[in-house]
């Protein structure tokens, strides 16, 4: 199937500085595709010239399979990190007013619009002027106006940033949502756990450059360390010397009824005879490999490049 959007080879450079070198990615329908990287890796810039706000020096952008023209901008929803509204106007004005520039008629924009204060809480904020509006609710009213044309793709960059758990977590509910009604979702954040949640496939750009890309649970398997966990019930001191010759024990718990241990492997081709040793001497709980989370991987990635 024809990805929705596919970036190839796209270079940018403000004067002397390269933004964005040589980066490419495509992203499927109805997947949440997460864009990482720390500040000032270029996430921003790629974002905008999807969006069509600003062109690369070179390569090319293809909305399904296509080069990306004007008229495919009211296909996209796009939430920036700055936040943007007129804080002279009033709340359901300013909605209707950016509806109205994605092509909905007032009548359509205002039933839809009355659908999602419902749904966020704050009928009541309908007719309040923008600029009395709390850092929090300014994003609800910005989330919505960016999802109330139904988009078929929808870009979020930093979402959850100054939200706490309960709007972050309803945010991230929404985003799900239109995932699985098809929406295809671009999701720009420094929120690792949200990533692990929520997505599936990742870019991880860094000095410009994409240093890591592919499927989250394939990225967290080639960075682990051959750790594993083992819940076991029996005697530790025989289970420890059997696995000398195999492995490395690097923490063991007693508990009540059973114990935990973590060990290393010395050669990734000891996992069967260890198990084997292991089984011998104990009852086995539980085995399972301890792969390093997303923050990890990112911290990690990025501190490589930047001693690279």
């Amino acid at each position: 199937m024809e990805p929705v959007l596919r970036v190839e080879h796209i270079c940018k450079h403000f004067g002397d500085q390269t933004v964005l070198n040589d980066v490419s990615a495509e992203i499927k329908r109805g997947e949440i595709y997460g864009l990482l990287g720390p500040n000032g890796a270029g996430k921003t810039t790629l974002l905008r010239i999807i969006n069509r706000i600003t062109t690369p020096d070179s390569g090319s952008v293809f909305f399904y399979g296509r080069p990306l023209s004007p008229a495919d901008v009211a296909r996209i929803g796009y939430m920036p990190e700055e936040r943007g509204l007129y804080k002279g106007m009033k709340v359901a004005e300013q909605a209707i007013y950016f509806a109205r520039l994605k092509g909905m008629s007032r009548n359509d924009a205002t039933r839809e619009l009355k659908m999602w204060f419902a749904k966020f809480g704050i009928e009541g904020w309908w007719n309040k002027s923008v600029a009395e509006l709390s850092k929090g609710m300014a994003q609800k009213v910005q989330f919505i106006t960016t999802v109330l044309h139904k988009p078929e793709l929808l870009i979020f960059d930093e979402p959850f940033s100054g939200f706490d758990p309960v709007n972050a977590d309803l945010f991230k509910q929404e985003i799900q949502r239109l995932s699985e009604e098809g929406t295809t979702i671009i999701l720009s954040t420094h929120d690792m756990t949200s990533v692990e949640e929520m997505c599936e496939h990742i870019t991880l750009l860094d000095k410009s450059r994409v240093v890591m890309s592919g499927r989250i649970e394939d990225i967290r398997h080639q960075h682990g360390t051959d750790v594993y966990e083992l819940r076991f019930k029996g005697n530790e001191r025989r289970l420890l010397t059997a696995m000398t010759p195999w492995a490395t024990v690097l923490q063991c718990e007693e508990g009540f009824g059973e114990s935990k241990l973590r060990f290393r492997l010395s050669d990734k081709n000891a996992l069967r005879p260890v198990i084997t040793r292991i089984n011998d001497e104990v009852d086995i709980v539980s085995l399972s490999e301890v792969v390093p989370n997303m923050n990890d991987i990112f911290i990690s990635a990025v501190t490589e490049q930047q001693n690279g």
